[in-house]
């Protein structure tokens, strides 16, 4: 999955389509949080992640071309050594479509809200804003486990390292960005190796495990997405290092389960509190009474107010990477 030496790259261009209305930049802002992630890149008009397309190193770069009702995506796949066209375009075009949203109807999430007071105002503001997801069952556990109990600012600040050190570089001419580690790459290592990086103890050998089951065979995180919520969730609290908190945003970030708001996701429950004018505390019974309302689409307003929140930072006008 390396450069061979002398080796000519490749370049892939093609155009994709989406379900309107969608926005890319609303939609990555959700998935990247945070203006410092250099996993998930933005410079204000283009998105890229580096990955493995064919078993070869690529880096891909998505710009909308089209308007938020008639989108387009134009999509360059950039290779370290030469890539069949096909197999660029169908590869790149399917970790897009998972990560970005791009076949999810949003239509019977807005009808939905037409009404809603809370709301109507902050849906159409937002629209075309798509729920995002992890590329990976495996990545969006790593990211549970590296943002349990941190300020979410230093949990990507971990996942920057443990990618710089553990992923490979992008093949491409913009600064930074390297792939999510596979678990391969992290299955042998002593979890001292990532308490070097800032993790703790607990969250290096709850990775570190991770990655050794699934690289041996022993443990199938595929087979979780087949299961229900119920179920999928048992599984998931059943994995050294997830808890009730991580189980969910793996569900509603890994999984795609848009009926799932995190009820202990402190910064979540603020927002639900303040932008419902909602006096005292919140427990997670009472945020499961407070988004039942908005049910099977409570993962979309999770999205929608933590995109809000980074409007109110001024990263959504600052547009580019930090």
């Amino acid at each position: 999955m390396t450069a061979r030496a002398g080796a000519t790259p490749s370049t892939t261009r093609f155009e994709l389509s989406a379900e309107p209305p969608f926005r890319l930049d609303l939609t990555v802002w959700a998935l990247r949080r945070r203006p410092g992630n250099a996993i998930d890149r933005w410079d204000g008009t283009t998105y890229r992640r580096a990955a493995v397309i064919g078993d070869t190193l690529a880096d891909i770069a998505a710009v909308q071309v089209g308007t938020p009702e008639a989108p387009r995506l134009d999509v360059m796949v950039t290779a370290a050594v030469p890539l069949e066209p096909a197999v660029a375009r169908t590869e790149a075009a399917s970790i897009l479509r998972r990560m970005l949203g791009l076949d999810i109807d949003l239509d019977p999430f807005y009808r939905s809200t037409e009404q809603d007071p809370d709301l109507s105002a902050l849906v159409q503001r937002f629209r075309g804003l798509k729920p995002p997801r992890f590329a990976s069952l495996f990545e969006g556990l790593v990211n549970a486990v590296a943002c349990q109990q941190l300020t979410l600012t230093f949990g990507i600040e971990l996942l920057n390292r443990f990618a710089a050190r553990y992923g490979q570089p992008a093949p491409s001419s913009a600064p930074g960005g390297y792939t999510f580690p596979a678990p391969l790459d992290i299955a042998e290592l002593d979890p001292d190796a990532l308490r070097a990086l800032g993790f703790s103890r607990q969250k290096s050998v709850a990775i570190v495990g991770l990655a050794h089951h699934v690289e041996r065979g022993t443990l199938h995180l595929d087979d979780i997405s087949g299961l229900g919520d119920a179920d999928a969730t048992a599984a998931l609290r059943a994995l050294r290092g997830i808890g009730r908190w991580s189980a969910e945003y793996v569900l509603l970030r890994g999984l795609g389960r848009l009926q799932v708001f995190p009820g202990d996701d402190v910064g979540a429950r603020n927002n639900l509190r303040r932008r419902l004018g909602i006096s005292g505390p919140l427990d997670y019974e009472g945020v499961g009474r407070t988004t039942a309302r908005w049910s099977p689409y409570s993962g979309l307003v999770y999205f929608h107010f933590l995109v809000a929140g980074i409007e109110e930072s001024g990263w959504l006008d600052d547009g580019a990477d930090s």
